[in-house]
């Protein structure tokens, strides 16, 4: 039997435990490939909390530490951090832990700046052989592997144009607090690199911006429902009744393709009324409508004779379309083109796919598929939105990734004292 990676969770707040309920169902089947050794947060109480919630989960307690020297005591053959901390501490947490040779995985977003992710490349630069991964969840959905095999097999023809969209959040508090501040991660950043990922992911290089963005609503409300499924997980993490936000909660955007392809891209967290998400890709044959991520609803395929693919008959024009081994373990297909979990069940199968992929990339030595570079990439593209806004003209996404356009970022890595 192959030895299990030792594996500390670093930040155990809400997206800590969600990561446990993901390490947990790769357990359920027989296909993890670390050993949960320790939690560690500034908040030991929080540590405690996801201890006691893998103790249930995994039979064994790991040990509590309140900071990286501590975890290292703690747990003296720990080989791998998942870091799941506020953005603002990613670089540090993941530079320090690189210097004592452990492999690790960040939550995205990968930095808080573009600076903060340079630090965390040059950090994995001085470690070779240590693993740097951005977990990025909305590409490993199998609808989205299915919709990325529709297009390189040339379904709809050649893309062109691809509508990125989606409306509401009104005045509320959209999962947590820090999400509305700038030098927090506003949702521009900190859900704008789930964007950015998925359509490089599915299209290619995004070369150019333009973009104005708005803060439409700088005072936020406790929200009384939750429209996502996610607001849940941070159930005890209780709200404030109202906060001031400081970063802006609407973008519309161009954003151009290597390829040639253009992508209006408008995300509205500001919208009132009727929510709408919608995700639509043109091509020279024909077009190809997505679902929202981790729903599990079919793709809708229409081609440019008229004929509508949105079941099963879809899986005829990819016929060497499959899933990786341990995708289809987990939704039980592989050649998925559907599927009909819960949402928490759907996230929590996504999540252990992130897992799966890290913990190969340490044994065989190989890259993981979302990599620091990529990680990099999405921050660069969501900050470029802000930057173009700010800068009232078309950016490129390379005079960004290279920090020599940061007018925008100044404050937040000012703050962060980069």
């Amino acid at each position: 039997m192959t030895e299990r990676i030792p594996l500390a969770v670093v930040g155990c707040g809400g997206m800590g435990h969600r990561h446990i309920y993901g390490l947990a169902e790769l357990e359920s089947v027989g296909r993890s490939p670390f050993r949960l050794v320790a939690a560690c947060d500034l908040n030991e109480a929080n540590a405690r909390s996801l201890a006691e919630e893998a103790e249930r989960r995994f039979g064994t307690r790991p040990e509590v530490a309140g900071d990286l020297a501590a975890l290292a005591r703690a747990a003296p053959d720990l080989a791998a951090v998942d870091v799941c901390t506020d953005p603002g501490h990613h670089h540090t947490i993941a530079a320090e832990a690189l210097a004592r040779g452990w492999h690790v995985m960040v939550e995205k977003p990968m930095g808080l700046t573009v600076r903060a992710c340079q630090a965390m490349e040059a950090a994995a630069k001085h470690t070779p052989g240590r693993v740097l991964a951005v977990a990025e969840n909305y590409r490993r959905d199998p609808i989205n592997r299915l919709a990325r095999a529709l297009l390189d097999a040339g379904a709809i023809g050649t893309p062109r144009l691809c509508l990125e969209q989606g409306v509401g959040g009104g005045d509320r508090i959209i999962i947590s607090a820090w999400r509305h501040q700038k030098v927090g991660s506003g949702l521009l950043l900190d859900v704008g690199v789930h964007f950015a990922d998925i359509l490089e992911y599915l299209l290619g290089e995004i070369t150019h911006v333009y973009a104005q963005t708005r803060l439409h609503e700088p005072i936020r409300h406790r929200p009384q429902e939750d429209e996502t499924g996610v607001q849940g997980f941070y159930a005890r993490w209780p709200l404030p009744e109202t906060i001031s936000a400081t970063a802006e909660d609407a973008a519309y955007a161009v954003l151009t393709f290597r390829s040639g392809a253009v992508a209006q891209y408008t995300v509205d967290y500001a919208g009132h009324g009727r929510p709408f998400n919608h995700r639509l890709v043109y091509g020279s044959a024909g077009s190809l409508e997505l679902p929202a991520d981790r729903k599990g609803l079919p793709i809708r395929l229409t081609t440019a004779k008229g004929e509508v693919y949105d079941d099963a008959r879809i899986l005829e024009r990819v016929p060497g379309f499959r899933l990786d081994e341990v995708t289809t373990i987990l939704f039980g297909e592989e050649r998925a083109w559907e599927y009909g979990f819960p949402f928490e069940e759907t996230d929590r199968k996504i999540l252990a796919i992130e897992y799966a992929d890290f913990g190969s990339a340490i044994r065989e030595g190989g890259t993981p598929e979302v990599t620091a570079a990529q990680g990099a990439r999405s921050v660069a593209i969501s900050y470029a939105i802000l930057e173009s806004s700010c800068a009232q003209q078309t950016l490129a996404v390379d005079d960004v990734l290279s920090g020599r356009v940061r007018a925008y970022q100044r404050e937040v890595d000012e703050y962060l004292g980069l």
